[in-house]
């Protein structure tokens, strides 16, 4: 791989959510990754069907085999990071916990990623994005008013995990250059959870922000950001916050020179929603999209997952691809230097293969240039 992270050795154990996750962005990063999964994976967890697996090699290991476990801590002592996503104590019933791997690879990062955190009274229980969402607030104002809605499982697994758990794992290799010492990685969705609402936070202490749904500027309150039904049953989407790019939504509305409540009048804001209503109901979606192009209006259509890798800005940016009967998303972010190979969906190799080719010990390969 040819990617900034190229030379970087990472052993990820195989699980679910955010960890696969954290490993395709790794492994997007020209990382070499070696995924150990256990014996008798489905194909999609195996790694040879599923494109969030791509870019690593995949060994085989049953962990609570003495030998296998034994050949994957030596897999370990080659490696700059370990990735693992089980709940706490489990690692340590393994023999495969930090005390072990740190004591014998002291530059070692270990990163562990889980829901609840390492400790705290929930840190030994189950639970899923929705469960580490509703606790830190963010489920609750999401949604209209009759009730929260999870928005996918986008913010707890994927920005308050996998996100947060890279960019850890990052800034403990930076700080490893200064001191030479690996460290562990307590990553939790909660944690990243509540440091991604900090700006929602803000703005309620300032009175800017209710605990009510539907009812705030962000959550689909205020009549300029939010998204509207169109004559063909699709939708649009307003972003037209600031004062200049409102009035360019009137204009491309035809309402310039139509007596309407202020912008901000917030107990009007449901009297100017139901005139941008009707006039969004009297043309098509993709007719809006057509009337508004050019303009910086904020108004986008809203796009099926189908529809989305054929839309002009992102076909032309290859963010999302066809590729077979299946969509295939772009790494990110990108680098005008350090650009990464087109990752495949990896090969399977045995697990002595991967302890032998990280052999010699050694400083990873440095980049080029």
């Amino acid at each position: 791989m040819a990617g900034p992270l190229r030379g970087l050795r990472v052993v990820e154990l195989a699980g679910i959510g955010p960890g696969p996750h954290a490993g395709m962005s790794l492994a997007d990063l020209g990382a070499d990754v070696v995924r150990v999964t256990r014996p008798n994976s489905s194909p999609i967890e195996f790694g040879l069907t599923s494109h969030v697996l791509r870019g690593r090699t995949t060994v085989i290991a049953d962990l609570k085999n003495d030998a296998e476990a034994a050949a994957v801590l030596e897999l370990i002592d080659d490696a700059d990071v370990l990735l693992e996503g089980y709940r706490p104590g489990v690692m340590e019933r393994l023999g495969l916990g930090p005390d072990i791997c740190l004591g014998r690879n002291p530059r070692l990062i270990y990163a562990r990623m889980t829901g609840w955190g390492q400790s705290g009274p929930l840190a030994p229980a189950a639970g899923h994005d929705i469960n580490f969402t509703a606790i830190t607030g963010v489920l609750h104002a999401i949604g209209p008013a009759e009730r929260p809605v999870p928005p996918l499982n986008l913010i707890g697994d994927y920005a308050g995990g996998s996100l947060y758990v890279v960019t850890g794992i990052l800034a403990a290799l930076w700080e490893r250059q200064c001191s030479g010492q690996g460290q562990i990685i307590d990553a939790a969705m909660v944690d990243g959870v509540s440091a991604l609402i900090q700006p929602i936070l803000e703005l309620r202490a300032l009175g800017l922000w209710n605990d009510q749904r539907d009812n705030n500027i962000l959550d689909g309150g205020a009549p300029y950001y939010r998204t509207y039904e169109c004559s063909d049953g699709k939708h649009i989407a307003v972003g037209a916050f600031e004062p200049q790019f409102y009035a360019e939504l009137l204009t491309g509305l035809g309402l310039a020179q139509m007596k309407l409540p202020a912008q901000n009048d917030r107990a009007q804001w449901s009297t100017l929603a139901s005139v941008f209503a009707s006039v969004f109901r009297t043309r098509t979606r993709d007719e809006w999209d057509a009337n508004f192009a050019g303009t910086n209006a904020c108004v986008t259509p809203v796009l099926s997952f189908a529809e989305a890798p054929d839309h002009r800005h992102i076909a032309a940016r290859k963010s999302q691809r066809h590729h077979e009967n299946s969509v295939i998303a772009a790494g990110a972010p990108r680098f005008s230097r350090s650009v990464p190979d087109d990752a495949n969906v990896g090969e399977v190799i045995k697990l002595a293969q991967a302890v032998g080719r990280w052999k010699p010990h050694g400083a990873p390969e440095p980049p080029a240039g």
